[in-house]
């Protein structure tokens, strides 16, 4: 379809030019209205994560593949070939995920897109009465993520269910933690951290703009974003190290750990205020978000801690794997004043385990999405925590710490010592932040590290208030093109 026929197809039947949506109802069971009442299921996004949501659902009794959608179209042919093979029939295939979700034989979708389509196409889906399941970060952007959440409320009274793709919500194990916890067993809770030790090598650099692969519709593939030149050797996945598209690893792999560590405080709004100290260190390459940060959220009375790493632990040699905090690398540490829990253990104060927990990292995931969908349960029992606030929220964090990082300047090891305020448990973070680079062969005397600004935040209205408040507002919400756009009101 030509780029002039799309936009007059996007402005007279979906969005439309105001804003309008064609909200398609149902009825409020929601139930499913396939051949033999099989659930019809589309997946937009069909690289590796979405490759994987079309071999999840060939695994699942009573559900059908109805169609694969991406804008990359030998994307599309590979998987239309695996349902057809697994399944027996051949599912209908799309690059325009706006025609797919005028598609009145879709029941639900699934969405792997790159981060910066996920709100608007999901939104979209919803408006035409297609259930939503949204790989993490629901959003790129605080502002969109909250019109996700209103349009959850709206559609979700018609009997639309939007789920987020953060697992660990649906894990028995982390559900036996947060209720052991309770009782305080362990005492009082002092820090809720949350890890991203993830070799990240570098993504190189090219001397020019790059053509998009043959195949790709880069029109829809920008979607919102303007048909910028292409700055990356590998298009498919390193998108996620540049601003436009992707969050970096503290919005790609911390949604993940900063939900848990939300929940571990019992937080259900964002923080009250951020800092962020970080940069891109041990090469020079094409991404322009951090590899190394910290991120302290002044949630009160006890605070939540994020660390990315993305060097391994010394020489710049990925050999040596990478370095751990607790026994944690990709995952959670909640300290207590008699002992911390790391994963799947709690230890008391000399290390001694003192509680195991049968932590599966999310099994049933997909399969609690499907029961929504199929009784019309809305989530279930835990439809508040599998829904699109808690996929907002803790996408949210990693937005505000990324806008602080983009505000900041390079400070010298002293002056982001200072700008903890003499924290001691700050300042210890600080500390094995400055060791990991100097374990690297980057010393931060020489290439500095980004020093954010201290923002403080209004969880209520999700805005920026006090000193520095109208520049970080300024990146609260995305730049979109009109045919791409997400309206004010959903």
């Amino acid at each position: 379809m030509k780029t002039r026929s799309r936009r007059q197809f996007i402005k007279g039947s979906l969005f439309g030019a105001a804003g309008a949506s064609t909200f398609c109802s149902l009825p409020a069971s929601a139930k499913p209205s396939g051949a033999n009442g099989d659930l019809r299921i589309a997946v937009i996004g069909c690289g590796g994560r979405g490759g994987g949501h079309v071999r999840g659902c060939l695994g699942q009794r009573g559900v059908r593949v109805a169609a694969v959608c991406d804008a990359d179209r030998g994307r599309n042919d590979g998987n239309a070939a695996r349902v057809a093979e697994k399944q027996g029939s051949k599912p209908k295939t799309y690059t325009d995920y706006r025609e797919l979700c005028a598609d009145k034989d879709i029941d639900g979708v699934m969405i792997a897109t790159p981060n910066h389509t996920h709100a608007l196409i999901a939104i979209l889906a919803a408006q035409n009465g297609k259930h939503v399941y949204v790989e993490k970060p629901v959003s790129h952007n605080i502002w969109e993520g909250r019109k996700l959440v209103e349009a959850a409320e709206k559609y979700g009274r018609h009997g639309v269910v939007i789920q987020h793709g953060m697992q660990r919500r649906s894990d028995t194990g982390w559900r036996e933690v947060m209720e052991w916890i309770k009782d305080k067993p362990l005492g009082e809770m002092v820090v809720s951290r949350g890890f991203c030790y993830k070799p990240r090598k570098s993504i190189g650099k090219v001397t020019g703009p790059q053509q998009p692969p043959a195949g790709v519709d880069y029109d829809l593939w920008s979607g919102p974003r303007e048909m910028l030149p292409v700055r990356r050797r590998q298009f498919h996945y390193d998108w996620h190290w540049q601003r436009p598209y992707g969050n970096g690893d503290i919005g790609n792999q911390g949604p993940h750990q900063m939900d848990v560590a939300r929940w571990a405080l019992g937080q259900e709004k964002c923080a009250p205020g951020v800092l962020s100290i970080g940069g891109r260190f041990g090469y020079d390459d094409d991404g322009d978000t951090a590899n190394t940060q910290v991120a302290f959220f002044d949630y009160r009375p006890v605070p939540l801690i994020f660390e990315v790493r993305g060097l391994p632990e010394k020489g710049l040699d990925w050999g040596k794997g990478m370095s751990h905090y607790k026994g944690a690398r990709i995952g959670n540490v909640i300290e207590f004043e008699g002992g911390h829990i790391t994963e799947s253990k709690a230890y008391d104060q000399d290390g001694k385990t003192v509680k195991k927990f049968g932590i599966t990292n999310g099994r049933g995931h997909l399969e609690n999405w499907l029961a929504a969908l199929r009784d019309g349960l809305q989530g279930g029992q835990h439809e508040h925590e599998l829904g699109a606030h808690t996929g907002h929220i803790s996408a949210a964090l990693g937005h505000m710490a990324n806008i602080s990082h983009y505000l900041g300047k390079g400070a010298s090891p002293a002056g982001c010592k200072a700008s903890l305020g003499g924290d001691k448990m700050r300042g210890e973070v600080f500390d094995r932040f400055a060791a990991h680079l100097d374990n690297n062969g980057v010393d931060i005397t020489k290439t500095q590290a980004t020093l954010g600004p201290l923002l403080q935040f209004d969880p209520d209205k999700e805005a920026f208030i006090g000193e520095g408040n109208e520049a970080a507002n300024k990146l609260v919400k995305g730049d979109y093109r009109e045919e791409f756009s997400i309206p004010d009101t959903v």
